[in-house]
C-alpha cells in the first residue's frame, strides 16, 4: 500500500476523503493482523542438508564451540546471533497514543519494531513484554538478559521512570541501551528540524520553539536540540498544567521537568499551549492524539514561515491541511501516509546495524546528532522542500549511511570494539540490509509469504 495524502494548498479540500484516506490503515490492521498471526518468526541462516547435520549444529559438535567461549567470552559474538541480536523491552505502560494498555496488548506494536529492525536494518529483534511496571524489576530484567544480547531497545515505558531506568540501564550494562522514545524520536526529529530551516532560511540559534507535550520525547528531544545549537532560553515546553517555568510549584524538585524549568523559557513565559505558540519560529508537538489539540488560529498567531512538527500517534495534533490553511511553511506528523514522516523507523535500524558492526558499548547524544546530520544530507540542499525535509523509508540506502555515521562517531569517541572506515561499515550494512530484504520478497514470490489481496 502506497497512498500518501497530499496537502498542498488548494482552493477546495475535500475533508471527508482526506479522513477516509487517513483511517484506512487502521482499517487494513485490524483485517491483516488476524490473518498473519504475527509479523515476525524464527528461521534457520545455517545449511542443513540432512539430519547429520544437527550433530554440528548441537550436540555433539557444539560442545567445542561452548569450551571455547567459555575460555574467551568475547567469542559468543564470534560463534552465535548476539552481534546481530537486539531486545525489543517494554512494559506496555505508554503505547503510541494508547497509554497504558499492558504488556499483551503491547505486542503487535513490538512485533512491528521487530520487523522493522530486519526489513530496514537486517537487525534480528526479539519482542519482550515484561509483565511488571516496577521500575527496579524491569532494570534487573534488562541486566539479567545481557548474555543473550547484542543491544536493547527500551520501548513505551512512561514517564517518569523511563528516565531513571534508561540512565541506570546506561551506567550498568556492557551493551548499548537504546530508548527509541526519547534517544530515536530526538534524533529524527532533530535531522527534519535541520532541512525545515533550510526550507524558511532560519538559524536554529536564533528560532523561537515551542514544545507541545513534556514527555519522554520532547524532553530529549529539547535536551537534543540544545547540544545541536538551538537556545534553551528560546524554547518553550507545555505540559498537561501549562507553560513550564520557575514559578511552577507543583514540579518535584530535580525531576526531568524541574530541570527544564530552570533552563528553558528565560522569559518565564506563563499560560498554555496557545502562548507557548505565540510568535514560535517552531512548534514540535508529541502529545495527545489529536486532532484539535493545536488549533488554527494558534498557527495563525506564530511567527513569519513557522513550522509546525504535529507527531502525535495516532491522529496528529492538527491535520497538516488544516496547519497549512493557517499558513505553516512546512508541516510535518508522525504518519507515513501524509508528506515529512518524522519517524523513529529513519533512525533506529541503521543505527543499532552501525552500533553492532563496530561493537560500541553504548550510544551517545553526540553519536545521535552524528545519525542526525546524516539522515539530513540524505536530500541535497537543491532538493529539499516543504513537503520534501526528511527520506522516506523506501529510500533504502539512508540506513547503511546512517549506520556508517553513526559507526564512525562510535569509533572516534572510542567506544567500539572494532574499528573501521566509514565506506566498510557501510558497503558491510549494505550487504546484510539487502539480503533481509531480498529473504522477505523472496518468500514472498515463493508463497512462503502469502498473499493477503483478497483480505483487504
Amino acid at each position: 500500500m502506497n497512498r500518501r495524502i497530499k496537502i498542498e494548498k488548494q482552493e477546495k479540500i475535500d475533508i471527508k476523503k482526506l479522513l477516509e484516506m487517513a483511517n484506512e490503515p487502521s482499517r487494513i490492521a485490524k483485517k491483516l493482523h488476524p490473518f498473519y498471526r504475527g509479523k515476525v518468526e524464527i528461521v534457520p541462516k545455517c545449511k542443513v542438508g540432512d539430519l547429520n547435520d544437527f550433530s554440528i549444529w548441537y550436540s555433539p559438535g557444539v560442545a567445542e564451540v561452548c569450551r571455547d567461549i567459555f575460555k574467551k567470552p568475547g567469542l559468543v559474538y564470534e560463534y552465535t546471533n548476539k552481534w546481530n541480536s537486539v531486545a525489543v523491552v517494554s512494559d506496555g505502560t505508554r503505547v503510541l497514543g494508547l497509554g497504558n494498555i499492558g504488556p499483551e496488548a503491547a505486542m503487535p506494536v513490538m512485533e512491528g519494531k521487530a520487523l522493522l529492525y530486519k526489513y530496514l536494518g537486517g537487525v534480528d529483534a526479539y519482542p519482550i513484554c515484561l509483565d511488571t511496571v516496577n521500575e527496579k524489576e524491569i532494570i534487573q530484567t534488562v541486566k539479567i538478559l545481557q548474555p543473550s544480547f547484542g543491544g536493547v531497545n527500551l520501548e513505551d515505558i512512561e514517564q517518569p521512570k523511563c528516565f531513571p531506568v534508561l540512565d541506570t540501564l546506561k551506567k550498568e550494562c556492557r551493551i548499548p541501551i537504546w530508548h527509541d522514545d526519547q534517544q530515536g524520536t530526538a534524533l529524527v526529529t532533530l535531522a527534519g528540524l535541520i532541512n525545515a530551516l533550510k526550507v524558511v532560511a532560519k538559524k536554529i540559534d536564533k528560532v523561537k520553539i515551542a514544545m507541545i507535550g513534556a514527555g519522554a520525547a520532547n524532553v530529549c528531544i529539547c535536551k537534543l536540540l540544545s547540544l545541536y545549537g538551538a537556545d534553551p532560553a528560546n524554547i518553550i515546553l507545555v505540559d498537561l498544567h501549562g507553560i513550564i517555568n520557575k514559578n511552577r510549584n507543583d514540579l518535584v524538585p530535580y525531576s526531568e521537568n524541574w530541570k527544564l524549568a530552570m533552563n528553558t523559557n528565560i522569559n518565564n513565559l506563563d499560560g498554555g499551549i496557545k502562548e507557548a505558540m505565540e510568535n514560535a519560529d517552531v512548534v514540535i508537538a508529541l502529545s495527545a492524539p489529536g486532532p484539535g489539540i493545536i488549533k488554527k488560529e494558534w498557527v495563525r498567531a506564530m511567527a513569519k514561515d513557522p513550522i509546525v512538527f504535529a507527531c502525535a500517534n495516532p491522529t496528529p495534533e492538527i491535520w497538516p491541511w488544516e496547519a497549512k490553511e493557517a499558513g505553516a511553511a512546512v508541516v510535518a506528523t508522525g504518519r507515513s501516509d501524509f508528506p515529512n514522516q518524522v519517524n523513529n523507523s529513519l533512525g533506529f535500524p541503521g543505527v543499532f546495524r552501525g552500533v553492532f558492526d563496530v561493537r560500541a558499548s553504548t550510544i551517545t547524544d553526540t553519536m545521535c546528532i552524528a545519525a542526525a546530520l546524516e539522515l539530513a544530507s540524505c536530500i541535497a540542499d537543491n532538493e529539499i522542500r516543504s513537503d520534501k525535509i526528511l527520506p522516506n523509508m523506501n529510500e533504502w540506502e539512508i540506513f547503511p549511511k546512517v549506520a556508517a555515521a553513526i559507526g564512525v562517531k562510535a569509533i572516534k569517541e572510542k567506544v567500539a570494539y572494532k574499528e573501521l572506515s566509514y565506506d566498510e561499515i557501510f558497503n558491510d550494512a549494505k550487504v546484510i540490509i539487502k539480503r533481509s530484504r531480498a529473504i522477505t520478497k523472496t518468500m514472498m514470490e515463493k508463497g512462503y509469504i502469502k498473499s493477503a489481496k483478497d483480505r483487504i
